[in-house]
């Protein structure tokens, strides 16, 4: 089973045209193609070209987009130890409502996310009530399904008893992993060895629901865990699988 690093479906189709000299081509999901040369964006791309991004001076992880947002998002953000509470909070609820998505259409909405819960204020997010929900679901700025938001407003109260719990939701989210980022013995190689669920992954999934949160599975748990750094899958060649395996996270303050 691969992987859920952003958007794989996609990434399937289009990872063996990466890294291809003066020229990226990629199959979209209606079978159609792009192609870019010598950094020229293609009209037919469905995503903003950045061919530089993939030179040989940087090689990234194979399912790493070219639009500037994933670019950074790989760069600055996956793999990376959190421990920030609004940012742990943040990555919960996107990860959830990417749920049937591509990662690419939340990161396109994460400004739209930001403003429309408050900037991730888990207190005011924990109060919204009914003109809140109705808020959410006519804001075009996110993902507007009922079940993801309401959701989301149900696990901002269950992320506050359990940081009441805990002391932080950070100090109870990191013992998943004995409170340390979990690396494979060897860095993946292909998209095939990267894992879509890990026995730790299943075990917060099921704790995570007894205490009530929701769209909380055992993958999306997993992907959480990549988006915040309990677990490094960076591939194999990949700069930021040296640079974070020798403890340079460059991750921008929040």
């Amino acid at each position: 089973m691969i992987a859920r690093a952003p958007c794989v479906p996609l990434v399937r189709e289009i990872s063996n045209a990466l890294g291809k000299a003066g020229c990226v081509e990629y199959k979209g999901r209606d079978g159609g193609t792009a192609r870019a040369r010598n950094g020229a964006a293609s009209e037919e791309n469905p995503f903003t070209m950045d061919v530089k991004s993939f030179s040989n001076e940087r090689r990234r992880c194979s399912w790493c987009l070219v639009h500037p947002l994933y670019v950074a998002y790989h760069d600055e953000e996956w793999g990376v130890p959190a421990h920030d509470e609004r940012r742990l909070f943040e990555m919960l609820i996107l990860e959830g409502a990417q749920a049937g998505l591509s990662w690419l259409t939340i990161l396109k909405r994460r400004e739209g996310y930001a403003r429309a819960y408050d900037q991730w204020d888990v207190e005011r997010v924990a109060r919204y009530g009914r003109s809140d929900v109705a808020r959410l679901l006519s804001d075009p700025g996110i993902i507007r399904n009922r079940a993801k938001i309401e959701a989301s407003i149900a696990n901002a109260g269950c992320f506050l008893e359990t940081r009441e719990e805990f002391g932080s939701f950070d100090r109870y989210i990191w013992r998943f992993t004995n409170y340390a980022t979990l690396r494979p013995a060897r860095p993946p190689t292909t998209l095939e060895e990267i894992p879509a669920t890990s026995p730790e992954s299943h075990t917060m999934s099921r704790d995570l629901r007894r205490r009530g949160f929701r769209f909380v599975g055992p993958t999306i748990c997993y992907a959480y865990m990549q988006a915040c750094g309990l677990v490094d899958d960076h591939m194999e060649g990949c700069f930021r699988c040296r640079e974070l395996s020798r403890g340079a996270s460059g991750l921008k303050a929040m």
